[in-house]
C-alpha cells in the first residue's frame, strides 16, 4: 500500500470511528456513519472494539451509552463489503469467518465490560445491529424503532450471537419464529417481551438513556461491576461453546449457493432465487 492509499484508508477508518463524549462519569459512544445506516463494516467493528478497550481501562467511566446518528441505529453487517470477497480463492469463506469473529468478539467486549452499557435506539436495529443491542445491559427505544434478524432472507443466519442470546431471553419457540420468518419486531412488542426497558418518543431516547446511566454512575462501581458479571454469568454459562458452533455453521452457509444468491440479490436490488443448495 502506498502512502496515498494508506492515508485514504486511515481517513476512512477515522470516519467510521464512533464519536465519544464523556459527561459526569458517563461515556457516550455514537455510531456516526448514517450514509451506510451505521452498518457494521470491518472498520466500524474495529473502531468500536478499540473504543470499548479504552473505556474498560478508564476508571473515570462508570457507565456507557451507545447511541447512533441518522435515521437508523444500525442496519447490520456491510453486505457489499462481504460480497466483494466472493472473488477470493475460497469464495470469501475465510474473510466472512474473520468478520463474524471480529463482530462476535466486539459484542462480547460489551458483555465483559466492567461498566454497564445502555443502548439508546432511535431507529431500526436490523441483523447485526439488533445483535449489538442484545449485547447491552439496558435498552431504551423510540416509538419508531424496530428490530429484526432478517438473515434467513439472504440464505444465512444471525452471526453475532443472535441464535443464542435471543433464545436465552425469549425461549426456543419464539426465537425460531423470529429467525425462521425474518419478521420485524416493533418497539412496543420488544418492550412487552422484555427486550427493551422502555419505549419513549424519539427525542427523549438519548436523554432517558443518559438519565439511567447517570443514576447507575452514582452507585458503588464494584457492586455494579459484580451485578453485571453475576447476572450475565448465570444466564450465559455455556454461551462460548454455543457461539463457536454458531460461527462454524454460519461460515458454511456463506459459501453455499443460496448464501451467495441471497447477498448477490440484495446488492443487485432484486428478489433472490433460492435453490436449497
Amino acid at each position: 500500500m502506498n502512502a496515498q492509499s494508506a492515508g485514504a484508508a486511515a481517513t476512512a477508518a477515522s470516519s467510521l470511528s464512533p464519536l465519544r463524549e464523556d459527561v459526569a462519569g458517563v461515556a457516550v459512544l455514537t455510531l456516526n456513519h448514517p450514509q451506510t445506516r451505521n452498518s457494521l463494516s470491518e472498520a466500524m467493528l474495529e473502531a468500536l472494539g478499540d473504543a470499548l478497550t479504552a473505556i474498560a481501562h478508564d476508571d473515570t467511566v462508570r457507565a456507557v451509552v451507545l447511541a447512533a446518528n441518522g435515521p437508523a441505529f444500525s442496519a447490520g453487517h456491510d453486505l457489499k463489503e462481504l460480497n466483494r470477497h466472493r472473488a477470493d480463492a475460497d469464495r470469501g469463506r475465510a474473510y466472512f469467518k474473520h468478520m463474524m469473529t471480529t463482530c462476535s468478539t466486539m459484542m462480547q467486549q460489551i458483555v465483559a465490560l466492567p461498566q454497564p452499557v445502555i443502548a439508546a435506539v432511535q431507529g431500526p436495529a436490523m441483523g447485526g445491529g439488533f445483535e449489538l443491542v442484545l449485547a447491552c445491559d439496558a435498552v431504551f427505544a423510540s416509538e419508531e424503532s424496530r428490530f429484526s434478524l432478517p438473515e434467513v432472507n439472504l440464505g444465512l443466519l444471525p452471526g453475532g450471537g443472535g441464535t443464542q442470546k435471543l433464545t436465552r431471553l425469549l425461549g426456543r419457540l419464539r426465537v425460531k419464529e423470529i429467525i425462521m420468518t425474518g419478521r420485524t419486531i416493533s418497539s412496543r412488542e420488544a418492550a412487552t417481551v422484555g427486550l427493551v426497558n422502555n419505549v419513549v418518543p424519539a427525542h427523549q431516547v438519548l436523554p432517558v438513556a443518559l438519565e439511567y446511566a447517570r443514576l447507575i454512575s452514582t452507585k458503588p462501581a464494584l457492586a455494579i461491576k459484580l451485578a453485571k458479571r453475576l447476572v450475565n454469568g448465570g444466564t450465559d454459562a455455556s454461551l462460548g461453546t454455543a457461539l463457536d458452533y454458531e460461527q462454524a455453521v454460519l461460515a458454511g452457509l456463506f459459501t453455499t449457493e443460496d448464501g451467495r444468491e441471497g447477498i448477490q440479490a440484495f446488492v443487485q436490488k432484486r428478489a433472490p432465487s433460492f435453490r436449497g443448495a
